[in-house]
């Protein structure tokens, strides 16, 4: 389509909602985004201004009010382009001024200077590039110097690509502080990803999976959380299309073969219960709609089964006008059918917290199997859809005034929580984790209650502690027991739904203790503690903080004060964010870190120094010994090309007898690391190997620094790895993941097969080039039919 035929859309669905509404500023808005974009294009080669437009169809399908409009056809101009706030806010008004301002990405605006023409993954090519670098020069003499100048590069490769990783969290830092002021931003920003999710085929495929992945962590769980459904389920299903594309179009092409036998089944369904209705005198429609791509194939891999064991592939609703109805049809369907116990949820009295009400009932259907049913009201559907946007608070009164809506601003409770506990996070890439970490658990809730009769909506696993800080810090701080249906329960009891809390405060309280952090399970818990104990105990904890570094460092054989040296000081102190050694220590007092944290980094960066003095050490006496014309004429081409067979790196030196750890049998591409054996060299395993991750405390010294250097597997090297790969048991089996590895030329070494409660159990040892290799047979396997699980074996 045109820019021209996308505004006309564009005014047509306004019209629909708005058909007496002046659009001239809609008209304004779109001449100047013609001019302002005016030569620039999209990776699609269309011109730039399509997306602006597309992202304002999107926000009036969802009924936004016309500043939301405008400001999503201007939101990259000021971004883009030469206009600038004041300039929009002297052509508008503030008010859309500043819905631009909170969509436009921080970096363009603050940071310009610092990393305008420096992306992210050319900063990591570079660090790659010039770590390699370093390597082949420290295997020639004489080269200290340069192994020096590279060592200077790399720390200021690192300190900017740890910038441009904050940078991201920043931006997510602005967006909820504009949230804060305009909850219009984030549906400005969820469209906008939206469209770019649509037309993502055309980016990279490395620019894909990043897009996809963040969709997935932060903009899906945010519609989400805003009750927009609507777009949650297309954002998911487009970032399984490029993070899984394999199970993707394998999920779509089998349910595209079920679509018409299930489909028959719901007509049928769909049949009959508009007869009852009608029998009842209940005027409702009744709907079938098909199970979203991601949710199907979460589902799937959640409870390990098939796509021919799942019943659910298409859901009933019935949508009628008033709540007494919906109670009315719940009735009649469970006369009906009979209703599978445990799956039936009452969304409609305990809504979820982003406003979402239905009732939800699983009924055994005509046939004897298994169907979802949903009862809704057409207001409930609306708001299902289109969530904040469908009681919009700056919805127009009759006057023609905008009015904010109490009850609506108590819905964005959990928005306000996050703005607290982020001002308490001075980390911004542990508040991009706790960020993630908020918006996953918000998919399951319990629903508990005040002794008042209030709901309050916690995640699944939330204790009594989490209870009370939903209440208020105060009744946290001065929490000492808890009463659950009357019955006194322990910090570490985990709320069911219904369950009737009531928090015992008391004056004389101490405060939270250290051991709650480990039982809470929401951030805004988390960090009240955290707060209460940095505020009231601040000169306490930093003497608990130096003691207990003190005595983790004696029990690891190192003296504290030959540890920090101002050197390292400085390495932890910008390592963990932190302005001084005063700060560091309140944090290890009060349980924000683990002393063991610090003091292992502190140890690694000792170690670092004594083996560099070493090496020095060792270079010079062998320098001694050499005569100088020989070493300065040594060809470099053909130090360059020396390596060692084993492929290994032990501490940046390639000639050291390794070999190759059995238990876990390491290939190319995994992490890996070395132990010194006695007599035997150095065995290599993987970091994950279970006899690394459970090796005791006093032989850990004997652990050290490898890395692979072969570059591609066309050496011809060969690694073992050992499979163990869980199936239904059925007939062909064994002919087709055979023929998988026959495909591959992998050369199968030995296995072994069992079979038991028609589950099949296969422990496969084969020989393959590297770790790349071994991702995509493991792949191929799992898309086999029956395939449940797949995994590599340590012993």
């Amino acid at each position: 389509m045109t820019a021209q035929e996308i505004y006309d859309d564009l005014i047509g669905k306004i019209k629909t909602y708005h058909p007496a509404k002046d659009l001239s500023v809609v008209e304004k808005a779109y001449r100047v985004a013609l001019e302002a974009h005016d030569g620039q294009l999209r990776k699609s080669g269309e011109p730039y201004v399509i997306h602006p437009l597309s992202v304002a169809v999107i926000l009036a399908e969802l009924g936004l009010d016309l500043e939301s409009i405008v400001a999503g056809i201007l939101h990259d101009v000021i971004e883009d382009t030469k206009y600038t706030y004041e300039d929009l806010v002297s052509m508008f008004s503030e008010e859309v001024a500043n819905l631009v301002d909170g969509v436009t990405k921080l970096e363009k605006i603050e940071y310009k200077k610092e990393l305008d023409a420096q992306k992210h993954e050319e900063l990591e090519k570079q660090l790659t590039e010039h770590t390699e670098k370093r390597i082949r020069e420290s295997k020639i003499k004489y080269q200290e110097e340069k192994i020096r100048e590279r060592e200077r590069e790399e720390a200021e490769l690192k300190e900017r690509l740890a910038r441009s990783e904050e940078l991201q969290a920043e931006n997510y830092r602005k967006m909820f502080l504009a949230m804060a002021k305009d909850i219009r931003v984030i549906v400005i920003k969820i469209a906008d990803r939206l469209h770019n999710m649509r037309t993502l085929k055309y980016k990279a495929h490395d620019k894909q999976v990043k897009t996809a992945q963040e969709t997935l962590d932060i903009y899906a769980p945010l519609a989400h959380r805003l009750g927009i459904s609507k777009i949650r389920y297309e954002l998911e299903d487009l970032s399984f299309r490029y993070l899984n594309p394999d199970s993707y179009y394998d999920l779509a092409e089998k349910i595209k073969r079920k679509q018409r036998e299930r489909l028959e089944y719901v007509d049928k369904i769909i049949k009959d219960l508009n007869e009852k209705l009608s029998e009842n005198n209940l005027k409702g429609t009744v709907e079938g709609r098909p199970k979203h791509f991601f949710s199907i194939y979460k589902k799937m891999v959640r409870k390990n089964i098939t796509l021919d064991q799942m019943y659910d592939l298409f859901a009933v609703r019935v949508i009628v006008n008033t709540v007494i109805e919906c109670y009315e049809v719940l009735g009649i369907v469970h006369e009906m059918y009979k209703p599978i116990q445990g799956r039936f949820k009452d969304y409609v009295s305990m809504p979820k917290p982003n406003m979402y009400q239905s009732l939800h009932t699983t009924l055994i259907g005509p046939e004897g199997e298994p169907f979802e049913l949903q009862i809704r009201t057409w207001d409930m559907h609306r708001t299902a859809e289109y969530g904040i946007a469908a009681h919009w608070k700056y919805k127009e009164s009759p006057d023609g005034n905008t009015a904010k809506s109490e009850s609506e601003e108590e819905k964005l409770n959990w928005l306000r929580q996050i703005l607290d506990w982020q001002r308490d996070l001075s980390d911004n890439r542990e508040y991009l984790t706790e960020l993630k970490t908020e918006l996953s658990i918000f998919q399951d809730h319990v629903y508990c209650f005040t002794p008042k009769g209030e709901v309050v909506s916690l995640p699944n696993g939330s204790t009594p502690i989490d209870f009370a800080y939903s209440i208020h810090s105060a009744v946290g701080n001065n929490m000492i027991s808890a009463r659950v249906n009357g019955s006194i329960v322990s910090f570490d009891y985990v709320l069911q739904t219904g369950d009737r809390v009531e928090v015992i405060t008391s004056r004389n309280s101490t405060g939270p203790k250290h051991e709650w952090l480990s039982l809470v399970k929401t951030s805004q818990a988390r960090n009240k503690i955290n707060q209460w104990f940095k505020k009231e105990n601040k000169e306490e904890n930093i003497i608990r903080g130096k003691e207990l570094m003190e005595i983790e460092a004696k029990r690891k054989g190192f003296d504290i004060i030959n540890l920090l040296t101002e050197a390292r000081k400085k390495i932890i102190l910008n390592k963990y964010s932190f302005k001084n050694m005063d700060a560091l220590y309140a944090s290890v007092g009060h349980g924000g870190m683990k002393e063991g944290q610090v003091i292992n980094r502190l140890i690694e960066e000792y170690n670092k120094e004594q083996t560099y003095l070493k090496k020095l050490e060792l270079e010079k006496k062998k320098a001694e010994e050499t005569d100088l014309e020989d070493v300065m004429n040594v060809d470099y081409s053909e130090a360059k090309k020396t390596k060692k067979k084993s492929g290994i790196m032990v501490q940046g030196v390639g000639d050291l007898s390794v070999r190759f750890s059995k238990c876990c049998s390491p290939v190319p591409g995994d992490e890996i690391v070395g132990f010194t054996t006695r007599g035997r060299g150095v065995s290599i395993h993987r970091t994950d190997c279970t006899n690394i991750i459970h090796l005791p405390q006093s032989e850990r010294h004997r652990l050290i620094e490898a890395e692979w250097s072969i570059p591609d597997s066309s050496d011809g090297m060969t690694f073992r790895a050992d499979l163990n790969i869980i199936c239904e048991d059925r007939m062909g089996l064994v002919i087709d993941i055979s023929r998988i590895f026959s495909d591959y030329k992998i050369s199968v070494k030995s296995i072994n097969a069992r079979s038991a409660n028609n589950e099949a159990i296969f422990n496969i040892i084969i020989e393959i080039s590297s770790r790349d290799q071994l991702d995509r047979v493991c792949q191929k396997i799992l898309n086999i039919p029956g395939v449940g699980e797949i995994k590599r074996l340590t012993t």
